[in-house]
């Protein structure tokens, strides 16, 4: 789940001096790159020129730490859109590439870069009202790359997260880990990323039987209460350790629910968001367990009275490589309950 924000005044002039440099379009009469990556993402065409790029920008948390995984801090100009502090391990990566905003930032501000690549989790973000639109990057000769988990099964035309069209996987994600290690030539990082991935999923969820056990996954704001619906990254986890979504009947990717509905489906579990931001009402897993064991609504609730919650990162609540933290997390939490089966 992301946060978008209107964007300064799109200035595209900014970018009229870049276009034979740091914009990345080909001169005119220059002959085609045969060495270049041509690649299909998200209905569009994206070309890579040969060698990959060298000032990448990612705009969302999300690409930035496949990334960073990827050993790709060096070729990277900035980063953006940050719920959470960085994942372990990538802490010393991530402190060398300039971050442009927390939130969204300007589309000159990521001009200012001269970036050669721009990737981005949320089509919100790479769309009307977020950063600046594909097309208008595309148009100074910046390719661009949108996250398949946003648009591979999924609706955005309308308001608020999306709906899904089809349930999420952990492949379509391991799929964009292998496509942005193809775009910048380290195919062999890119698998041995998806295969140690693919490893914690197997020894977090192995013997685990959480059939009978339903969760709820309370992402933000207390007033009015973004909770997961069936196919998204929370999705992922709840198939992963067999257990079931109170919320599976709905298609919206963050649907927002009122308390008297969500205690009348009295989930066993409940993993909640423990986000650093300060965007909503209601963000740190502290101040939205202190609502819900004072909400009269709330504190009645089985999963509350037995104290049984599950705290997860943003990104691990976002379909990214952090799922997989989410994953054994809740996983954790299911053999710490005594409910695994």
């Amino acid at each position: 789940m992301t946060v978008t924000r209107p964007t300064a005044s799109l200035a595209v002039l900014l970018c009229g001096a870049l276009l034979l440099t740091g914009c990345g379009a080909t001169a005119p009469g220059a002959p085609p790159d045969e060495a270049a990556t041509t690649l299909t993402n998200c209905g569009q065409q994206v070309r890579i020129p040969a060698g990959g790029p060298r000032r990448a920008v990612s705009l969302n948390q999300g690409t930035t730490e496949i990334m960073l995984a990827l050993g790709l801090a060096d070729r990277m100009a900035g980063t953006a859109t940050w719920t959470d502090p960085v994942m372990k391990g990538l802490e010393k990566a991530n402190a060398g590439v300039p971050r442009l905003a927390e939130n969204n930032p300007s589309f000159e501000k990521v001009l200012d870069t001269e970036p050669d690549f721009v990737a981005a989790s949320f089509a919100s973000t790479l769309g009307k009202g977020g950063v600046a639109t594909r097309e208008q990057f595309e148009k100074l000769g910046v390719p661009t790359y949108l996250s398949p988990s946003d648009c591979v099964g999924k609706d955005n035309s309308g308001d608020g997260d999306g709906v899904r069209t089809k349930p999420l996987t952990m492949d379509t994600v391991y799929g964009e880990v292998r496509d942005l290690a193809r775009i910048f030539g380290v195919e062999r990082r890119g698998e041995e990323l998806t295969a140690r991935l693919k490893a914690r999923v197997a020894k977090a969820t192995a013997g685990l039987n959480a059939r009978d056990v339903t969760l709820l996954y309370w992402f933000s704001d207390a007033r009015s209460p973004y909770m997961a619906g069936c196919c998204g990254a929370p999705g992922v986890i709840t198939r992963e350790v067999g257990a079931e979504n109170v919320f599976d009947d709905t298609t919206e990717e963050w649907p927002q629910i009122n308390w008297e509905t969500v205690a009348d489906r009295n989930p066993d579990v409940l993993v909640i968001g423990d986000l650093t931001r300060t965007a909503q009402t209601g963000e740190s897993a502290a101040k939205k367990i202190e609502f819900l064991e004072s909400n009269p609504a709330t504190r009645t609730m089985d999963a509350v009275r037995h104290k049984r919650y599950v705290l997860l990162s943003g990104q691990s609540m976002n379909p990214t490589i952090r799922t997989v933290e989410g994953i054994e997390q809740v996983a954790a939490g299911l053999r710490r309950f005594g409910l695994s089966g």
